[in-house]
């Protein structure tokens, strides 16, 4: 089997490696911005797609298909991001007589839409949030609607994602202004301005469900994600598994997401979102229809490789094991690495990597496409690496991810890595007692000025000890 992965960065690398280990061939494409990226020199043949801007080369549906016929190939991988939850790519590459290696065309339509999504699980006594069943565009309505379940309340693009097109909106006055910009946003992102309302729930911890399903109707559960720790709605650390929940309301959720699979009659591996209040009352948020940027915690915990998975089960395998076999082992932690700006509200950042140096030791796992030397571009998402780490149990993964913290030497450009070591040493992270708010509540940029000066008066005064020291011993 040779396959294509239209994608770049990390996880284009990360899939090379899965399909390597299987015996498969393996087919990259790329920008003209991505020539000396790594991912090409992984695979056993590179293709250059197009200009550097993501909608001249890496969204180019039809010339990635194209390339995938050129070169032989039987199957496309599209990771995450571009073309990964385009169903009319799904259709397009199954057109072509390839095998897309994700859900069907069909799924990836009901999930992409918040709305289409909340019909259909619906049906399942699944808890959804309240609110709006079907798109509003009249703000009178809205205000009357927001009344009723009472406010704050949640704007949200129904083609949604990544925290574009979603509004908070605390008072009446304040909603047809926030409407306006969140339907103009939602079709600036999306070209699809639909937007629905729905009860914002205050506090909420971000909890997601690992899920695999084979095409015979077969659909486990790999345990949780907590995903809580986020700037601009997106996340920036995950870990597995949550500390909040006990077994009871694992199982409860566990089970709940798997019946939101069935719902969409999913195939492949797929995530299903969802908010739990302060009550641990939990609600069903979306599904996101293919691989997560967080799918390392939950192969670490489980032992499970999801890309493997993913191809098995696009081959027509069945899966050949049952809930009671996925078993829960340790806990992992993942750092989001991006290239933005902690000091200055995360603003990304361009450049190249002046120094490059990865972390090592037990415990560690680095997946990352960049290289010492080379540029990240300002044309893609920011992310350069996952680092993710390992223990027995919590605070060993923690004390792990902070030594690898302090090795991974990245200089050049700004990163995460220092609001990384900030919020892994926060009190409330620690124990546990955190929840979407946690950068908002906690966090400030001279907090970071501060543990840094605190590192080099500590880094000082080793230095000076030391000195002394062997001052002493060479003291005749």
């Amino acid at each position: 089997m040779k396959l294509l992965i239209a994608n770049r960065g990390e996880i284009a690398c990360r899939i090379i490696r899965t399909a390597r280990r299987m015996g498969l061939s393996t087919v990259a494409v790329y920008s003209e911005a991505d020539r000396q990226a790594l991912h090409l020199r992984m695979a056993d043949e590179a293709y250059l797609i197009g200009p550097a801007p993501s909608t001249e080369s890496y969204l180019r549906g039809d010339k990635i298909i194209e390339i995938a016929l050129k070169a032989g190939a039987d199957a496309i991988h599209p990771g995450y991001g571009f073309l990964s939850e385009q169903a009319d790519f799904a259709k397009a590459v199954e057109a072509a007589g390839l095998i897309f290696i994700g859900p069907s065309a069909e799924s990836i339509e009901i999930m992409g839409s918040k709305l289409a999504a909340k019909e259909a699980v619906s049906r399942y006594d699944i808890p959804l949030v309240p609110g709006t069943e079907k798109a509003i565009d009249d703000p009178q309505k809205a205000i009357r609607i927001a009344e009723e379940i009472g406010f704050p309340i949640l704007i949200k693009a129904s083609a949604g994602g990544g925290g574009k097109g979603m509004r908070i909106v605390e008072k009446a006055e304040e909603l047809q202004e926030q409407m306006q910009r969140a339907i103009s946003e939602a079709q600036s992102a999306f070209g699809d301005g639909a937007v629905f309302i729905e009860k914002y729930v205050s506090k909420p911890r971000h909890i997601e469900f690992q899920i695999l399903a084979d095409k015979e109707g077969n659909t486990l559960h790999f345990y949780e994600r907590e995903c809580s720790i986020q700037r601009r709605h997106q996340k920036v650390i995950e870990e597995a598994p949550s500390v909040v929940l006990d077994e009871a309301l694992r199982q409860k959720m566990g089970e709940a997401a798997v019946k939101v699979a069935k719902a969409c009659k999913y195939h492949g591996a797929g995530t299903v979102e969802f908010l739990l209040d302060a009550e641990h009352n939990f609600y069903f948020l979306e599904m996101n229809t293919r691989l997560q940027v967080e799918h390392p915690v939950t192969e670490l915990i489980t032992g499970f490789d999801l890309v493997e998975w993913q191809i098995r089960i696009a081959r027509g395998e069945a899966l050949p094991f049952r809930q009671e076999d996925i078993l829960r082992n340790g806990h992992a932690i993942e750092l989001r690495v991006y290239a933005e700006d902690p000091y200055n509200d995360f603003l990304p950042g361009t450049g190249k990597l002046e120094v490059y140096e990865r972390p090592q030791g037990e415990g560690i796992r680095l997946d990352d496409g960049y290289e010492q030397g080379q540029d990240i571009p300002i044309y893609y998402d920011p992310m350069i690496a996952k680092l993710i780490s390992y223990g027995k149990d919590r605070d060993e993964a923690i004390y792990r991810m902070l030594q690898a913290i302090k090795q991974y030497r990245i200089e050049g450009i700004p990163t995460t890595l220092p609001f990384g070591r900030f919020a892994l040493q926060h009190p409330a992270f620690r124990s546990g007692h955190f929840d979407t708010s946690f950068v908002k509540k906690y966090f400030r940029p001279e907090l970071l000025l501060e543990e840094e000066k605190k590192l080099a008066h500590l880094a000082a005064l080793s230095a000076l000890f030391l000195y002394q020291r062997e001052s002493e011993r060479l003291r005749p």
